[in-house]
């Protein structure tokens, strides 16, 4: 697998923000799937970490659709409120939830912790774990991360789940606030991306 080119893939999300920012990352000669081309649904995660739920992902949707499958599963630590909502990003604010409430609650939970927060620096980095699977076997999982602190305030309408609270280190723009170009050369999923390049 290490020599040849990966030729068709299955990008194994149901998240439209992630479907589209892998789909940006890889050579437009390979043919891509979506779960929803199979009308899959995702998978029970009960790892315990971005890896093992990104292998659970990436072995399921492979299983079933017969196709080397690249997964991700991603998320936001928060150092303040010891590294949550970490695996539980998507669900945080509940099962049937949206980021929309989730970012609500990250605001809600560091007011709980320290109401001058605001003031203060918060560390977080988002984190992601891409793995690549064909059937029952595990080719490479690897993982990519970005540091940075959390905005006082959402801004901008760019990118999808916590981009709009999340502004990377060194810099002055929320990922919500950037250009896609410019937040894919900067974010964890490229960082991640970079390490299995070779296999495409």
């Amino acid at each position: 697998m290490q020599n040849k080119k990966i030729k068709e893939l299955l990008i194994g999300t149901n998240n439209k923000g992630k479907l589209k920012e892998i789909r940006g990352l890889l050579t437009k000669k390979i043919k891509t799937f979506s779960t929803s081309d199979f009308k899959l649904k995702s998978p029970l995660e009960n790892g315990k970490t971005f890896r093992q739920n990104s292998i659970i992902k990436s072995k399921y949707f492979s299983k079933k659709t017969k196709l080397i499958c690249l997964a991700d599963d991603s998320g936001l630590e928060i150092d303040l409120l010891n590294k949550k909502p970490g695996i539980y990003s998507a669900r945080w604010a509940g099962k049937n939830s949206n980021f929309n409430n989730a970012i609500n609650k990250v605001y809600k939970e560091l007011s709980k912790k320290n109401k001058h927060w605001k003031k203060e620096k918060i560390k977080a980095r988002f984190i992601c774990a891409l793995s690549i699977s064909y059937l029952n076997k595990t080719i490479i999982c690897v993982t990519g991360k970005v540091e940075g602190h959390i905005a006082s305030n959402r801004r901008g309408k760019n990118g999808f789940g916590y981009d709009p609270i999340f502004i990377p280190l060194k810099k002055n723009k929320t990922f919500g606030e950037m250009r896609p170009s410019l937040k894919y050369k900067l974010d964890h999923r490229y960082k991640a991306f970079k390490k299995i390049k070779k296999f495409f």
